[in-house]
């Protein structure tokens, strides 16, 4: 049988110049771009060469906890401000109006939750990676697991970004688009690998503000060009270009309020407030205040930045209005349409071609070097470390950017195999939404949920079981927690395996729904030979840049019927997936805890908690509040914020042991024929 193949065009090889005529730049076009890559890479190697010899691993990877509000909230503004944004939301605009502006109205809890929840629970908890937060919580499994998903997710990301500008751009402009791709891939190794977290941020802070300067040119200009913004008011309103509230409830309708507004909360909290590469620049702030001060900072700016590229999608479309598209434009893949107006605009203007191409890379460079630091930072903390703990400071430090360089070749590797995959690119782009949904579930789940237990833990029998027989040890308390039992000569018990496992099963729920509903779309689409269908643009999660260009190029131009069955479950909005994955995780992981005896005869470190829950429900019996794990403990959470765990030169957190201790039972002495409650310290700080 014959399967229908949908282009994906921008990202397709088949984009080239022989279907559209490029525009060369000047040489002051050039100086502009060349300047942009020289002084990126002279902060790198100023933050390398200051100090050089006394660099800890703490200034690579965490800039010594001590930097400013300021340039932290620009930097995670920068992170996920990719050159797919900058080329997909005005194109997105251009194309079906105003109404992705609302997607400003999820910034505020998407920014607010990770300021007063997730921020707290890690600045106080001292840590460096993320995903150690897992083990605190959980075990060392589940740290193991999200620090995987998380670089799968990530090395999949940096290919796509790296790659899908490049092309763009050489279809318009001409550029050689492997020559872009090693002057980025290389300029951005070397001052991410030689300055750490501290030269990323600080070129961050630099490239932001190249990114405003060139979207600002082409807003001015364009309006301009036009006649005033006025002008391209009255144009968008005359066309119904200008969009008002939809409140359509339906889940499976593209773009609605309660879409942009609701669903993308759950998008934002997946970037905001788990993801490494922005919890690294929050604990990097001098103080928890600094940490949480940066991230409202970050709200006007998103606004800002949003506004900025709506008012560029409309400005090209009065344009266009005044100056229709040649034949050769309005062919070419939509993410092209801005590059095209910018060379058309700025034709006679020398060096503004250039500066809009250097915000274009800027928004490239700012996202690759984020996510080298913050993949070498999780495979040394995560990976390294904990298995090999002799590693000296300077061993240590040389190791971390040997990993940001390896991440850096991985990465050109990885845009080289974008360039082959033409079409099933399309699916490599959705890995990245479709494994942000459930990270967020799995933190969430240990985040609110007090009675989620981890995986099974399988060790030598307690000290209360050994030397005993199995039909002994039953009649202790707590037997029923115990799975399976391994008993050796005379029946004596040597190893038991407890039922702790919500957390893993909760995450693998939540995986293969996403891959599931996710692929599925995508193969039933190529099957039928359609491209997705406009009622949803794109049947995978994305943060707000990089999911705009699934959006803006798999958009058909008719109108398809609605589809019905398991169809209709395919035909999910993207912006709802976070929040379908996380669901998924938290609800399955929830059962299968309670299923499992939950947290039962098992500490839980209250710093670990955000107590929503044990609040909610301090209403309830006792007895229900002891069975859901939500009874208060005698540390609370906001209680004494000094305690801080204490890392060993292994990585691990002091006091995280797969060990166990007797203690004293609540119930009383111990009598003969019971034994005493087992209580594991895993999560003890």
């Amino acid at each position: 049988m014959r399967v229908g193949v949908t282009t994906f065009a921008p990202l397709s090889p088949a984009s080239n110049t022989s279907t559209v005529k490029s525009t060369s730049f000047s040489p002051v076009d050039y100086v502009v771009f060349v300047l942009l890559l020289v002084l990126s890479l002279a902060i790198g190697l100023y933050h390398a060469c200051r100090g050089w010899g006394r660099h800890t691993i703490g200034q690579l990877q965490m800039a010594d906890r001590k930097m400013g509000c300021l340039p932290v909230a620009l930097s995670l503004l920068a992170t996920f401000q990719s050159a797919v944004a900058i080329l997909g939301v005005p194109s997105e605009i251009y194309r079906f109006g105003t109404q992705y502006w609302f997607l400003g109205c999820s910034y505020f809890l998407g920014l607010l939750i990770p300021a007063h929840i997730f921020i707290p629970v890690f600045y106080r908890l001292h840590l460096t990676s993320a995903y150690e937060y897992l083990e605190l919580r959980f075990n060392k499994t589940v740290r193991v697991c999200g620090t995987i998903t998380f670089i799968f997710q990530m090395v999949i990301y940096m290919g796509v970004v790296l790659y899908a500008p490049s092309l763009a751009l050489n279809a318009v402009t001409g550029f050689d688009i492997w020559l872009s791709v090693l002057t980025l891939g290389i300029v951005c190794t070397v001052y991410t690998a030689l300055g750490g977290l501290k030269a990323v941020i600080w070129t961050d802070v630099f490239q932001t503000l190249v990114m405003f300067l060139g979207q600002l040119a082409v807003i001015i200009v364009g309006s301009a060009k036009v006649g005033g913004l006025e002008r391209v008011w009255a144009v968008a309103s005359q066309h119904d270009h200008i969009s008002g509230i939809k409140l359509d409830p339906d889940p499976f309708v593209r773009h609605t309020f309660w879409t942009l507004a609701f669903g993308g909360v759950f998008m934002m909290l997946s970037l905001y407030g788990v993801n490494q590469a922005q919890v690294q620049r929050y604990l990097s702030s001098r103080t928890e205040k600094a940490a949480i001060l940066s991230c409202y900072a970050v709200f006007p700016c998103q606004q800002l930045v949003l506004c900025m590229s709506c008012l560029i999608g409309l400005v090209m479309f009065t344009y266009y209005k005044e100056y229709p598209m040649s034949t050769q434009q309005s062919a070419a893949a939509p993410d092209q349409f801005v590059l095209y107006f910018v060379m058309d605009l700025l034709r006679d203007l020398p060096g503004l071609p250039g500066l809009f191409v250097a915000c274009l890379f800027s928004g490239s460079l700012s996202t690759i070097s984020s996510a080298f630091n913050s993949l070498a930072t999780v495979t040394m903390e995560d990976l390294v470390r904990p298995w090999f703990p002799r590693f000296s400071e300077a061993r240590a430090t040389m190791l971390s950017r040997i990993l940001a360089c390896s991440y850096g070749l991985l990465c050109l590797g990885m845009a080289y195999i974008s360039s082959q995959m033409g079409p099933v690119l399309q699916a490599a782009i959705s890995i990245f939404g479709m494994v942000g949904g459930p990270l967020l579930g799995l933190f969430c789940l240990g985040m609110f949920f007090p009675c989620a237990n981890p995986p099974v833990s399988d060790r030598p029998a307690p000290c209360h079981m050994q030397g005993q027989t199995w039909e002994m040890a039953r009649q202790g308390r707590h037997h029923e927690c115990w799975e399976r039992v391994e008993v050796g000569r005379a029946g004596i018990v040597t190893r038991v395996c407890r039922l702790w496992q919500g957390a893993i099963v909760g995450l693998l729920a939540g995986l293969i729904m996403a891959f599931w509903i996710g692929i599925g779309s995508i193969v039933t689409r190529m099957g039928s030979g359609m491209a997705p269908s406009p009622l949803n643009g794109s049947h995978f999660s994305l943060p707000s840049n990089l999911s705009t260009i699934a959006r803006t190029t798999l958009m058909p131009s008719t109108t398809l019927s609605r589809p019905s069955g398991l169809q209709r479950l395919y035909s999910l909005s993207y912006l709802w997936y976070s929040a379908h994955n996380s669901t998924t995780v938290i609800v399955v992981g929830l059962l299968v805890s309670l299923l499992t005896g939950g947290m039962r005869g098992r500490t839980l470190n209250p710093r670990t908690i955000y107590p929503v829950l044990p609040r909610l429900l301090a209403l309830l019996p006792v007895s229900c509040q002891k069975r859901l794990h939500c009874k208060s403990h005698s540390q609370d959470f906001f209680g004494d914020t000094t305690v801080l765990p204490e890392k060993m030169s292994n990585g691990m957190l002091k006091g995280i042991r797969d060990k166990e201790a007797v203690t004293e039972p609540e119930e009383g002495p111990i009598h003969p024929g019971s034994s005493p409650t087992f209580v594991v310290q895993e999560t003890s700080l």
